[in-house]
C-alpha cells in the first residue's frame, strides 16, 4: 500500500497523525506545506491525501484543486481549525473526500482515513486500464444464465446498455463484465452512482469543471466522461438523476460532445455508457420525473437482474464463495454452513440480495462462533423468517414477507435498542390484517408499543423512537458499506444528523 501524505505546517498536528496511524500499522509521510507536496506528486502519489487548509505557500483548497487535475480519483481529506460552511463548500465542490474541522477526536480521524483508504483501493481498481480480472459471476439459475447469454451476445458491440433490477442484485458486477468483455476492456471503467453525490456537484462530477466556474474551483477539473475515455462510463442510479441534468446527458448521447460547467468550448466524448437502476423508469416517465427521449436513449438493450429470492438455488454456492473470500480477506479459516443452517438461509427473502447475503457471510465469519455454523449462530431476522416459514407451511398459508434490514442489522444493535423477532403469533388480531406483506413490522411494532403502553413504561415515546432510528441507519450503513455520507443521502438526512444520531445511539 502507498503512504498516506499528511500537509500541515503545525508540527503537533503531523505527530499525532503520525502516531495514530503508525499505530493502524498504515504508513505515512508528512509535509509542512503544498509547495512541497506538489514536487512529491511529480514522482509518486499517495493512498490519501490530508491537508490542512490554511498554510504558508498556499491553502489546502488550492493543492486540493491540483491533486485533483492529476490524480482526479485520489481522496483528499481537508481539516481546518476554521470550520465554517463556505470552507466546507468550497472543500466539496472541489472533490474532496471528507471535510475535518479542528479540534478532531482522533480515532474517529484514523476511522475517517481507514474509509479514504478503502476508497482509494477501490477507485485504483475502477480506473486501472490494465483491465483487471472481474469478480468471478456465480449463477446456476436460469435466469442467470439469461445473464450471461447476454452479456456473450453483447461481446462485441458498443451498444448501449440499461441494467435494471433491485437494489443489491450484482448491476455493477454485470456493467464491468459488459465492459471486460467488450472492444472498450483496454480502457477505462468508471463507475458514479448518481443518488449517492448531491445535485449541486453532480453535474461537475460527470462533466467537470473550468477554472473559476464557481466559488471553490481553483483549476480545471476533469468529470467522469473525461475520465472514462475510450472505455465505459457505468451510470448507476439512473432513475435519481436530476431532471435539468437530465438534458445534458441527452445531448452528450445524442451528438458525443459536451462542455465543462463553465466551458465553452465542447469536449468530444468517446465513451460507451451502460446505466443502471432499480426503479420502473417508464412510471418515472409517466410521473414526469424522467424524460421520455433519455429514456428511450438508454433502453437500446436491457438486462434484467433477478432478485436473489427467483434465484434460491445459487443462494448456497454464492455463500461459500462469500465465506472463502471473507476469510481470506480477514486471515481466518474458512466457516463452513450446516446443512440445517443452510436450509434456514435458503429460506430467507434476502430484500438486499446478494449484498445483503454477502454481508450475512461476512457477519458469520466474524461472529458464529465454531468453525461450522449451525442454525443457532444465524442473525436472528433469520431464524425469525425461517420460523414463521415453517409454522406458514404447517398452517397451509404463504409465509409473510421478510422486511427486516438488509446485512444482519438487527444482530448489530446495541444493548436496549434490540427488537424481538416477530412470529405470526405474537401479533395482536387488529393488526393482523397487515400479514401476509411489506407492512409486516407495522403489527409488530404496534403489539411492542401496545405491551410498553400496558405495562405503564415511562418512556414510550423515546424507546421505540430509538429502535426505529437505529434500525434505519444501521440498515443504510449496511448497504453502503459503512460510508456515512451515502447512508445519509439514501435516508434523506444530512451528514451531521447521521452522525449525531450514531454517536446518540450508540451504533459507533
Amino acid at each position: 500500500m502507498k503512504p498516506i501524505w499528511i500537509v500541515d505546517d503545525d508540527q503537533s498536528i503531523r505527530f499525532v497523525l503520525e502516531k495514530a496511524l503508525a499505530r493502524e500499522e498504515l504508513p505515512v509521510r508528512s509535509f509542512t506545506n503544498p509547495r512541497d507536496v506538489l514536487l512529491a506528486l511529480e514522482d509518486d502519489a499517495p493512498q490519501v491525501l490530508v491537508s490542512d487548509i490554511r498554510m504558508p505557500g498556499g491553502t489546502g483548497i488550492d493543492l486540493l484543486a491540483s491533486v485533483k487535475a492529476r490524480h482526479p480519483g485520489l481522496p483528499v481529506i481537508i481539516m481546518t481549525a476554521y470550520s465554517d460552511l463556505d470552507s466546507a463548500v468550497s472543500a466539496f465542490q472541489s472533490g474532496a473526500f471528507e471535510y475535518l474541522p479542528k479540534p478532531f477526536d482522533l480515532p474517529k480521524a484514523v476511522e475517517l482515513i481507514r474509509r479514504a483508504v478503502e476508497e482509494s483501493l477501490r477507485e485504483e481498481s475502477v480506473e486501472d486500464r490494465g483491465a483487471p480480472e472481474v469478480p468471478e459471476m456465480l449463477g446456476q439459475a436460469p435466469a442467470m444464465q439469461d445473464v450471461f447469454r447476454a452479456i456473450g451476445r453483447l461481446s462485441q458491440s458498443n451498444v448501449t446498455v440499461l441494467i435494471t433490477g433491485e437494489s443489491g442484485s450484482g448491476k455493477e458486477l454485470v456493467a464491468r463484465a459488459l465492459h471486460k468483455h467488450s472492444p472498450r476492456a483496454g480502457g477505462p471503467f468508471v463507475a458514479i452512482n448518481t443518488a449517492a453525490i448531491p445535485k449541486d456537484l453532480l453535474e461537475s462530477e460527470l462533466f467537470g469543471h473550468e477554472r473559476g466556474a464557481f466559488t471553490g474551483a481553483q483549476a480545471t477539473r476533469r468529470g467522469r466522461f473525461e475520465q472514462a475515455e475510450g472505455g465505459t462510463l457505468f451510470l448507476d442510479e439512473i432513475g435519481d438523476m436530476p431532471f435539468d441534468l437530465q438534458t445534458r446527458l441527452l445531448r452528450v448521447l445524442s451528438d458525443g460532445q459536451f462542455y465543462r460547467v463553465g466551458g465553452h468550448q465542447p469536449l468530444k466524448s468517446n465513451v460507451r455508457v451502460i446505466a443502471a437502476t432499480h426503479q420502473h423508469l417508464e412510471e418515472r416517465v409517466r410521473e414526469g420525473g424522467f424524460r421520455e427521449d433519455l429514456f428511450h436513449r438508454l433502453n437500446v438493450i436491457r438486462l434484467r437482474l433477478p432478485p436473489l429470492r427467483e434465484r434460491r438455488e445459487d443462494i448456497a454456492g454464492l455463500a461459500r464463495h462469500f465465506l472463502q473470500r471473507s476469510a481470506k480477506e480477514l486471515g481466518v479459516e474458512p466457516k463452513r454452513i450446516s446443512e440445517a443452517a443452510l436450509q434456514q438461509i435458503v429460506l430467507f427473502d434476502f430484500p438486499g440480495n446478494v449484498r445483503q447475503l454477502e454481508n450475512l457471510c461476512h457477519w458469520l465469519t466474524v461472529m458464529a462462533p465454531a468453525q461450522v455454523v449451525d442454525p443457532k449462530d444465524l442473525p436472528p431476522e433469520v431464524q425469525a423468517h425461517a420460523a414463521a416459514a415453517v409454522a406458514a407451511g404447517a398452517a397451509g398459508l404463504p409465509a409473510a414477507a421478510d422486511s427486516s434490514p438488509p446485512g444482519g442489522a438487527a444482530a448489530a444493535l446495541p444493548a436496549g435498542l434490540a427488537m424481538p423477532a416477530l412470529s405470526r403469533e405474537a401479533v395482536s388480531p387488529a393488526a393482523a390484517v397487515l400479514l401476509p406483506g411489506q407492512d409486516a413490522w407495522l403489527a409488530g411494532l404496534e403489539r411492542q408499543a401496545c405491551e410498553l403502553l400496558d405495562q405503564g413504561h415511562p418512556q414510550v415515546w423515546d424507546t421505540l423512537t430509538r429502535q426505529f432510528e437505529a434500525r434505519l441507519i444501521l440498515a443504510a450503513l449496511s448497504l453502503t458499506k459503512g460510508r456515512r455520507i451515502e447512508a445519509a443521502h439514501k435516508l434523506g438526512i444530512g451528514r451531521n444528523t447521521i452522525t449525531r444520531k450514531i454517536q446518540e445511539l450508540g451504533l459507533d
